[in-house]
């Protein structure tokens, strides 16, 4: 099978290609794209080095699956370019993820939906991945109403130079010195900053919209009700969630631990145990920590969810996706 990645050179992108490696994805034929200010430099994959290309119309000629991680604006230009060549595009960044044609996936728990495409399909936004995969399985038996989630995300959420400034931040505050944000409007060197993009006429962040909008196409509960609070924190991998969900039925903890012990992708800390981020980075899988009943409310429950953001939030998703297509099309 040929498989391109744009954006080949960027933290998302190379874990792409490190995901594809290691869960032994059938390629015959790798393409890494990028921009042509990273076109020439050289990515490993299969312990061979293989020059990145410049993205243009003749890149995706005979590609089977096409995996896009270079901004909304880049799958705007070339998505359907590559569709009209023959690939199956598998989209991280914002640009599709609400268009009623386009699938909107997570595979732990729609992937019956992945079939639905017309040749593009919608990897969700990092902190939406880890939230419904925790809440779906409780879901599907209990009917959600309602969650609220504050979520604690890590600066590799917005790429490499976040990654830089965050060092160069904390760096310069233990040192004493002044420093000036390139990447984020404030400091973030031990600090934390109270939205994720930019925020509306009601005070709504970018990143908050996306929980509220995206969990309801995935979980296809246009009625479900959500309130959200994204925090950008000084943490360089892994997003965490306080989660408070209230269902239809009231769910004891037994029966909670119960459900998601057996869901695919999650692991339940037992009792009092809770995984960080730091503990999570690197791992495929979702941590459902410090489930208990909510003190305010009698159908709810509280839970800590952690994941790598990097991984299960947008590489290792992308490539269970590509599986999926890869698995339902005969031609592959």
């Amino acid at each position: 099978m040929k498989v391109a990645v744009l954006g080949a050179t960027g933290l998302v992108g190379q874990e792409i290609i490190k995901v594809l490696e290691e869960r032994n994805f059938p390629i015959s034929d790798f393409v890494p794209l990028a921009s042509s200010k990273s076109a020439g430099k050289v990515v490993e994959f299969s312990g061979a080095q293989v020059e990145v290309r410049e993205v243009a119309d003749d890149a995706f000629k005979g590609v089977d699956i096409a995996l896009f991680a270079a901004g909304a604006g880049v799958s705007k230009r070339w998505a359907r370019v590559a569709v009209s060549k023959g690939a199956v595009v598998i989209d991280n960044s914002s640009a599709w993820r609400l268009d009623p044609e386009i699938p909107l996936i997570v595979p732990e728990v729609n992937p019956e939906d992945v079939m639905r495409h017309n040749g593009i399909i919608a990897n969700p936004n990092c902190a939406t991945i880890q939230a419904v995969v925790a809440l779906a399985p409780l879901h599907k038996r209990y009917c959600l109403e309602y969650f609220s989630a504050v979520t604690f995300q890590s600066v590799s959420g917005t790429g490499k130079q976040a990654l830089v400034e965050l060092d160069e931040c904390a760096r310069a505050i233990l040192e004493g010195k002044s420093f000036e944000p390139q990447v984020y409007p404030l400091p973030i060197g031990f600090n934390v900053l109270p939205h994720i993009g930019a925020m509306d006429e009601s005070g709504v962040s970018d990143e908050e919209w996306k929980m509220l909008n995206e969990s309801r196409k995935i979980l296809h509960h246009q009625k479900l009700q959500v309130s959200c609070t994204t925090v950008r924190v000084p943490v360089k991998r892994g997003h965490s969630e306080a989660i408070v969900a209230q269902f239809e039925e009231r769910v004891t903890l037994e029966e909670a631990n119960a459900i998601l012990s057996e869901a695919p992708g999650i692991i339940v800390m037992a009792e009092n145990k809770y995984i960080t981020p730091l503990q999570a980075a690197g791992s495929d899988l979702v941590y459902v920590c410090r489930l208990r009943s909510d003190l305010g409310m009698s159908r709810a429950l509280s839970m800590w969810v952690v994941s790598d953001n990097l991984r299960k939030g947008a590489a290792l998703n992308a490539v269970q996706i590509a599986e999926l297509v890869a698995s339902k099309t005969k031609a592959f």
